[in-house]
C-alpha cells in the first residue's frame, strides 16, 4: 500500500488549524503547545521526505495522481522534487521557531470579557491562521495540476491578510493588509486568465487523457516538448505575462514590489518572517516549474527584459535600505533587493544561476528570520523601531547585539555564511551569459555592506544614550528567543560551510528544467592564439606534420 505522504503533509497543519480552534478559549497555553506540536511533527516529517528522496532518481517522486474534477480535465496531482523539497524543509524548519518566537504575540491586552475574566486577543485564530498558511504554502510546493495550484496559491492570501490587518501593529496596519491583498489579488487575476487560457490551448490540440483539455502540468510539459502545442505564438507569450506577473507581484519583483515594505512594517515580525521567507518564495518557484517549462520560448524571450528588472531591484532595493530610519522597513527593502538576485539567477538559465538562485530562497529565508526576528525583539524592548532611538546596545545586550550581527554579516553575504555561496553561484552564472548584469548587480555586495555596517554602528556600537533609560536597561535575549534564534543561526554557518548536500538535492530538478526549455549553458571563451613573430619561432619541426615531413 503506498502512503500518500505529500497528502498527510500538507493535510496536518490545516487538520491543525482547525483542532486550534476547537480547543476552549480557556485554555491558551494548551492551544499554543499543540500547534507548537504540529509544526514539530510536520517538520520530522519533511525531514523523514528528505531521507527518502533519491537525487539520482525520478523528477517527481512520492507522486500522487487521482481524480478530482472530470468535467474540467483537472487531477489531485502531486509530486515533489529536489528545489520543491528544500522549500519544504525551510517552510517546516521556520514555522516551529515562528510560533515560539511570537509565544505572546496574540496575548490578552488586559480587557475582561463579560465573565470578568481576562481576553484572549484571539490566540487561537492567531495560532489556526500560521498553521492553515504553513499548509497552503506546503500544497504549493507539491502541486503538479495547474489549476489545484492556482486555488492554493491564492487562498495563502487570506490567513495572511488577516495576520497583517487583524494582528499587525501601528495605526496602517488596516490599509497595509489591504494593499497586500489588492496587489496580489490582481496579479492572481492574470493568472487566472492565463490558466484558463492553457487550458483552451491544451484542449484545442487534445492534450488531456480523453481528448480534450487538461490542467495537468506534465501532460502539457511533454506536449510543448514534442511540439504537439506550439508555444512560439503570440499566445503563449502573453500567456506567460499573465503566469510571470503573478509570480513577480508575490516574489516581488520591480517595479511591482510597493506593498512589501508597508505590509512588513505593519505586520509582527512573525508574522513578516512568513510572508517574506515563506509565502514570497512561492513567486519565485513558481517561475522555475510554470514559466519556464510550459512557456519555454516565451521565457528565452523576455529573459533579458526580467534580468534587466531584477538587477533594477537589486540595486533600488539596496540603495533604499541605506536610506531608511526604520531597522523594520530597512530589513524590508533588504529583501527586495534580495529576491532581485533570485529573480536574475532563474532568467539567466544557466546551471550555476539557476542552482544558486534556488538554494538563495532557503538562504534568504534564514538570514531574513534571523535578522527581523532578532531586530522585532530588540524593538519590543526599546519601544521603538527608529534606528536614531539606539545606541549602545552592545553594552548593556551583547548576546543581543552579536547575534544581530552574525545576522546582518549573513545578509550581506560573508563569505563562511549561508547566502554566499548562492549569491556567488548566481553571479557566476548570470556572467557567462549577461557580464554586464553581473557586473551592475555586484555592486549590491558594496551597498550591503554599507546598510548593514552602519545600522550595527548606529545601533549597537558606542556608549549607551546617558539620558535615556530605556536603552540602558534593554535586557539581553532570554531562553526562548535565544531557542529561535540560535537554530537559524547554526544552519546560516552550517549551509556556509557545507551547501553541498542541498545542491544536491536541487541540481537534477535544476538540470530537467534546462533541458525542456531546450537551453546549455554558453562554451567558455576560447581566447584566440597569439601569432608568433618570425624571428622569434624556434627553431625545426613545430608540429607533428611538419616533423613527418
Amino acid at each position: 500500500m503506498n502512503i500518500p505522504w505529500l497528502t498527510i503533509l500538507w493535510l496536518a497543519p490545516a487538520v491543525g488549524a482547525a483542532l486550534v480552534l476547537a480547543i476552549p478559549a480557556s485554555r491558551p497555553a494548551v492551544a499554543r503547545w499543540f500547534a507548537f506540536a504540529v509544526t514539530v511533527g510536520v517538520l520530522v516529517l519533511a525531514v523523514g521526505l528528505a531521507v527518502g528522496f533519491d537525487p539520482a532518481g525520478q523528477r517527481y517522486q512520492f507522486t500522487e495522481d487521482v481524480s478530482w474534477i472530470p468535467a474540467l480535465g483537472t487531477r489531485y496531482a502531486l509530486g515533489l522534487d529536489g528545489i520543491g523539497l528544500v522549500l519544504i524543509l525551510l517552510t517546516a524548519a521556520l514555522l516551529p521557531l515562528l510560533l515560539l518566537a511570537g509565544w505572546h504575540d496574540a496575548d490578552s491586552d488586559g480587557s475582561l470579557d463579560h465573565s470578568g475574566r481576562r481576553a484572549q486577543k484571539g490566540l487561537h485564530i492567531h495560532l489556526a491562521l500560521f498553521l492553515a498558511t504553513e499548509a497552503m504554502v506546503l500544497m504549493s510546493f507539491v502541486a503538479l495540476d495547474i489549476l489545484l495550484f492556482y486555488i492554493f496559491f491564492e487562498a495563502m492570501l487570506i490567513p495572511m491578510y488577516f495576520l497583517i490587518g487583524g494582528f499587525g501593529t501601528g495605526p496602517n496596519r488596516s490599509d497595509a493588509a489591504v494593499k497586500f491583498l489588492l496587489y496580489n489579488l490582481f496579479g492572481g487575476l492574470l493568472l487566472l486568465a492565463a490558466v484558463i487560457g492553457v487550458y483552451v490551448v491544451s484542449a484545442q490540440n487534445s492534450v488531456g487523457a480523453d481528448g480534450g483539455g487538461t490542467f495537468a502540468l506534465g501532460d502539457i510539459v511533454a506536449a510543448v516538448s514534442s511540439g504537439q502545442i506550439d508555444d512560439t505564438t503570440g499566445l503563449a507569450k502573453l500567456l506567460f505575462l499573465g503566469f510571470m506577473f503573478a509570480f513577480a507581484v508575490k516574489a516581488p519583483l520591480w517595479p511591482l514590489h510597493s506593498w512589501l515594505p508597508d505590509a512588513a512594517v505593519a505586520a509582527t515580525p512573525t508574522s513578516a518572517v512568513l510572508m517574506m521567507a515563506v509565502i514570497d518564495k512561492v513567486g519565485t518557484f513558481a517561475m522555475l516549474r510554470f514559466c519556464l517549462q510550459l512557456f519555454p520560448d516565451a521565457s528565452r524571450y523576455f529573459a533579458p527584459l526580467i534580468c534587466g528588472l531584477a538587477v533594477v531591484s537589486i540595486v533600488y532595493g539596496a540603495i533604499l535600505a541605506i536610506g531608511q530610519t526604520d531597522v523594520m522597513r530597512l530589513i524590508a527593502y533588504t529583501s527586495i533587493s534580495h529576491f532581485g538576485f533570485i529573480i536574475l539567477g532563474i532568467f539567466v538559465m544557466t546551471d550555476q544561476g539557476q542552482t544558486g538562485s534556488a538554494l538563495y530562497m532557503v538562504n534568504h529565508g534564514l538570514s531574513t528570520a534571523a535578522l527581523f526576528l532578532i531586530a522585532g525583539f530588540l524593538v519590543s524592548r526599546r519601544g521603538s523601531r527608529l534606528i536614531a532611538d539606539y545606541g549602545g546596545v552592545q553594552k548593556v545586550a551583547p548576546v543581543l547585539a552579536g547575534t544581530f550581527l552574525v545576522a546582518g554579516l549573513a545578509t550581506l553575504s560573508l563569505p563562511g555564511l549561508a547566502p554566499f555561496i548562492s549569491e556567488f553561484l548566481v553571479l557566476i552564472g548570470t556572467f557567462t551569459r549577461y557580464p554586464v548584469a553581473a557586473v551592475l548587480a555586484s555592486s549590491a555586495l558594496v551597498l550591503s555592506a554599507i546598510y548593514i555596517l552602519w545600522t550595527y554602528q548606529r545601533m549597537m556600537g558606542g556608549p549607551p544614550k546617558p539620558d535615556d533609560v530605556r536603552v540602558s536597561s534593554i535586557r539581553d535575549l532570554a531562553g526562548r528567543e535565544l531557542a529561535v534564534v540560535v537554530p537559524l543561526l547554526a544552519l546560516l554557518i552550517a549551509l556556509g560551510v557545507y551547501p553541498k548536500p542541498m545542491i544536491d538535492l536541487i541540481d537534477p530538478a535544476v538540470q530537467s528544467t534546462l533541458t525542456t526549455v531546450g537551453v546549455t549553458d554558453p562554451a567558455p571563451a576560447v581566447a584566440d592564439p597569439v601569432p608568433i613573430p618570425a624571428h622569434d619561432r624556434p627553431e625545426g619541426p613545430t608540429t607533428d606534420a611538419e616533423a613527418h615531413r
